[in-house]
């Protein structure tokens, strides 16, 4: 079986993983002892999760997992890059930040790619894939590969922020909470409307709950989508959404 290397242990890390078990050996890297033991209950025997980034020397393809900032994502790519092949390829899943930079950030750049997978990763079948103009074509066809071989279904996508998927719907889910600030509604009845009447799996505020309100700003202030007030209330009170137990409902904390 191919080796597939993920650095990151959040929930598209484990995701990732899980996704990849049948096809990969997955060897996933954790920051921490913390980390990985909360990595190693959510992938259970998917992967081997280990905490040092020279224990993904060897793996022909690693998928960086970690959040969206540059300078932390930099500071990991110098650290993979005294560990990985030199012909190793080097994937992040950002959906918001420049590829061409992080690129460049790599140090591989013709060796690089956004590989951008949706959560929950075991179920959404959609990639965007996003390429720097310095990309190898045996970069960009190994990951399309790639995608085959986690029996996803590959997007090509330009180098800008949102890519498609997010650039169409955080402007949407905002209008959302703006509809709910404006006439009152209750969160309940605006996801049923949308999930009833359009024939989405979820609604709109849910689903802001679902990816995280924190995320959600930070993918909105990327893509130059105003962030509703609402929203930033709720992220100063800590009501993060279903991963601290509230947001714009409430949830049982696990």
């Amino acid at each position: 079986m191919n080796r597939l290397g993920i650095a990151g242990s959040g929930a598209i890390a484990c995701g990732l993983a899980r996704a990849a078990a049948g096809s990969h050996e997955v060897i996933l890297w954790a920051r921490s002892d913390g980390s990985k033991d909360r990595a190693c209950a959510r992938v259970e025997d998917a992967a081997t999760v280990v905490t040092e980034l020279a224990q993904l020397a060897g793996c022909p393809v690693v998928v960086e997992a970690i959040s969206e900032d540059v300078e932390t994502k930099r500071s990991l790519y110098g650290q993979l890059a005294e560990v990985l092949d030199g012909d190793a390829i080097l994937a992040t899943t950002t959906s918001s930040l420049s590829v061409a930079e992080l690129a460049e950030a790599s140090g591989r750049p013709d060796r690089f790619g956004a590989l951008h997978v949706f959560n929950p990763v075991d179920r959404m079948k959609l990639v965007e894939l996003s390429f720097p103009a310095s990309a190898s074509d045996d970069t960009k066809a190994r990951l399309h590969e790639l995608c085959e071989e986690l029996d996803k279904t590959a997007v090509e996508v330009p180098d800008a922020a949102g890519f498609v998927v997010n650039k169409l719907l955080f402007p949407y889910l905002f209008d959302a909470v703006r509809l709910l600030e404006r006439d009152g509604l209750a969160p309940e009845a605006i996801d049923t409307c949308m999930k009833l009447g359009a024939g989405h799996p979820m609604g709109p505020l849910g689903l802001l709950d679902f990816v995280g309100l924190d995320v959600a700003a930070a993918i909105g202030e990327s893509i130059g989508a105003e962030v509703p007030d609402r929203v930033r209330e709720l992220i100063a009170e800590g009501k993060l959404g279903r991963k601290a137990g509230q947001g714009f409902y409430e949830y049982e904390k696990r």
